[in-house]
């Protein structure tokens, strides 16, 4: 009787047929004594121990066998799998290492038939059941401990207050919980057991709640267990561990996917049942013969409410084991495939993650009413006349930014009295998104939620998520008011703490009014303004870097390659809006003594005109002194042939040139420049979260 190796090697005939349909590193990694041996049966040895495998792609540490593959274009090769073979299989040789001695070779396979995919997944199937696989694309979670009291406090109070699921674990199954409240002058947190007669146990309890995007595991004692409740004392500790970047939400009742598998038309039509989703991501109901697997790209059709279909393209990145009626869940990482895909795919998931939000465009006026009631308008000891002369432009933009969401976003959460908040974004450099316009309606609406802070919660959440649906986004940027209780308890207090491990930027600034036929008066002298040279942009970009924090110099654009503005203005000018930047120097002698960055924005985008800005910086130690008030004259001129009547200069100094210059600003005023990267999005919408219960009393505002 031959062995199995023998009957491996005695096949010969390859089979042909499609290239395959996955990203490099599809499937999942093998790991553990024993395992998968591939075999090459045409020359007579086994390669080696499979590390990696999918339908598409099988890969291995090779001994001595590896020379065997050294000018080979295409190989046969066979699965060994515990005395079972699947092949011959084939495929083209791939390098990890470049071929040398020791490093991992993969093979593309090609031409695999829908059979013997199917028996590649049965095996994978079984060895993710016994842990010796794993999905190779399944992302790591991002994990935090949480030790101070005030903090800990914070976040079981906003899980109690929003009647957030949890969990409790024993030992073999797990029984759904609540927290309903937390006692904070006792230091005791009361909790509900959600499945009747289940029982708590004995302790220590461990636990786990859900927040915004995180869940919280804590490792509980008593003192007191009845019936359903469960009162513990608060925690030394928290663990937070958030599995995606994105919140995912239950996906709308009814909402199907249809697509055809890219390795086996033979399967047809698939049509199956969406289960969740967010920006960026998609769960389906698959089934075992579905023959999906981690790496597979696929193109999803979404079938829309009112007969419209979208497109996403996305990658398979998970799929979990099998329940008892053999469906499995698909989870998807997905992009919308056209930019009307993008805007039907953006407006859709907006909804659904916040479905008490909606975008602007139908609500302008109440929108502009809500600015005045909010006192929006007199902020910086501003008036409602002062913002008339820009209230048709911000109409006409907003009805236009619901088909733009790759630029803009404007949230609006409405009620009975119109527009009951709102919160908007927009592109403002090539990978930051500004937040801004923040505006929230004193009183209490019929329809208001129960739990305290969920309308405000809401915006941020809606318009936040907005900007991270865009591949690009980096940093979320915003001119904030740090005197508002509710800016400072949110974004500066967050922003401090992640300044303190670098990845935070919090800077006081002054926003000056200037109007445009105001010069100052002052002369000129043997200074020479114009525009900066190309060498003159290079000193600037190597200015900004030397004083200014690495976070300012990358989500302003001041970097040498993006200095100029050119990517954005493009994406804007595209579409048929102003965006540009312009960079002039003043020099003496040749001499560059101090630039003056100049950035326009479409009229409307910002009611405080933040996008029409001027920014100086100094080149030569004494460039402040002698240049600032010539150069700021300069930017009146360009910004009055540009049809505007005024800008805002942003101070980063001590402004001690403001009355030479004329220049005006609220002195009670304590505006910051804010920003934080986007990897850090999610954390701060738990903060969010966090600070918004029960402290929703002062009318919030953003820039100043």
């Amino acid at each position: 009787m031959h062995s199995l190796t023998e009957q491996l090697m005695g096949h010969s005939r390859a089979r042909s047929g499609t290239g395959p349909v996955t990203g490099p590193y599809s499937g999942y990694s093998l790991h553990g004594p024993g395992g998968i041996q591939v075999v090459l049966p045409e020359q007579g040895v086994v390669l080696g121990r499979a590390t990696q495998l999918s339908p598409t792609a099988v890969w291995a540490e090779p001994g001595d066998s590896v020379e065997a593959l050294a000018h080979a274009r295409t190989v046969r090769v066979c699965l060994d799998v515990g005395g079972t073979a699947i092949g011959p299989l084939t495929g083209e040789p791939r390098w990890s290492g470049a071929g040398a001695r020791g490093s991992a070779v993969g093979i593309q396979l090609v031409g695999i038939s829908a059979e013997q995919g199917r028996q590649i997944l049965s095996v994978l199937e079984e060895a993710v059941l016994t842990g010796s696989a794993q999905p190779e694309a399944s992302p790591l979670p991002v994990q935090e401990e949480i030790a101070g009291l005030e903090r800990i406090e914070s976040v079981l109070t906003a899980i109690s207050a929003m009647n957030n699921r949890g969990v409790l674990r024993r030992p073999g199954r797990t029984v759904r919980v609540m927290l309903e409240r937390l006692d904070a002058e006792r230091g005791l947190l009361h909790w509900r057991c959600t499945e009747p007669g289940a029982g708590w146990g004995e302790a220590p309890y461990e636990l786990e709640v859900v927040g915004y995007n995180s869940a919280y595991r804590m490792r509980l004692d008593g003192p007191a267990a009845r019936g359903d409740t469960l009162v513990t004392r608060l925690p030394e500790r928290l663990w937070r561990v958030r599995h995606r970047a994105h919140r995912r939400v239950r996906a709308p009742e009814g909402l199907r996917a249809r697509f055809d598998h890219p390795l086996w038309k033979e399967l047809g039509r698939r049509e199956r049942e969406v289960v969740d989703l967010s920006f960026t991501g998609l769960g389906l109901h698959v089934a075992p013969d579905d023959l999906v697997f981690p790496g597979l790209f696929l193109t999803v059709e979404l079938a829309m409410a009112g007969g419209e279909s979208l497109f996403l393209q996305g990658e398979v990145r998970h799929v979990s084991a099998a329940r008892s009626d053999g469906r499995r869940v698909a989870g998807l990482e997905v992009r919308p495939r056209t930019e009307q895909d993008m805007v039907l795919w953006s407006n859709f998931v907006s909804q659904s993650l916040c479905p008490s939000t909606r975008t602007s465009e139908e609500y302008l006026e109440p929108l502009w009413e809500l600015f005045e009631a909010s006192g929006y308008f007199n902020l910086a000891g501003k008036s409602a006349g002062h913002f008339d002369e820009l209230r048709r432009s911000f109409i006409d933009l907003g009805k236009r930014s619901a088909q733009l969401p790759h630029l803009f976003c404007q949230t609006v959460w409405p009620s009975e009295r119109g527009a009951e908040a709102s919160l908007s974004s927009l592109k403002a450099y090539r990978h930051s998104w500004m937040v801004h316009q923040l505006g929230r309606r004193p009183g209490k609406p019929s329809n208001a939620p129960e739990v305290p802070g969920q309308i405000l919660r809401d915006i941020y959440m809606r318009t936040l998520e907005h900007a991270q649906g865009d591949p690009e986004f980096r940093w979320a940027i915003s001119y904030a008011e740090s005197t508002v209780p509710f800016v400072y308890r949110t974004h500066v207090r967050f922003a401090q703490r992640m300044q303190g491990i670098g990845q935070g930027l919090v800077m006081p600034l002054r926003m000056m009014d200037v109007e445009c036929a105001e010069l100052s008066g002052q002369p000129v002298g043997d200074l020479d303004i114009g525009p900066a040279s190309i060498g003159e942009k290079y000193l600037l970009a190597g200015e900004i870097a030397r004083t200014r924090p690495a976070c300012y110099v990358e989500a302003l654009d001041f970097t040498r390659d993006r200095l100029e503005l050119w990517g954005t203005s493009r994406a804007w000018q595209g579409v048929g809006l102003e965006r540009e930047r312009r960079i002039i120097v003043a020099r003496r002698q040749g001499v560059p003594l101090a630039a003056l960055v100049l950035e326009l924005g479409h009229p409307g985008t910002n009611l405080f005109r933040l996008l029409d800005s001027a920014r100086l910086f100094p080149l030569t130690p004494e460039g402040k002194r002698s240049a600032y008030v010539a150069l700021l004259d300069e930017a009146r001129r360009w910004f009055a042939q540009r049809g505007r009547s005024s800008f805002v200069f942003l101070c980063e100094d001590d402004g001690a040139y403001a009355k030479a210059a004329r220049l005006h600003d609220d002195p009670s005023a304590q505006p910051i420049l804010w920003i934080i990267p986007a990897s850090q999005v999610p954390e701060f919408l738990e903060h969010v979260s966090e600070q918004s219960v029960g402290r929703a009393r002062s009318t919030p505002h953003l820039e100043s």
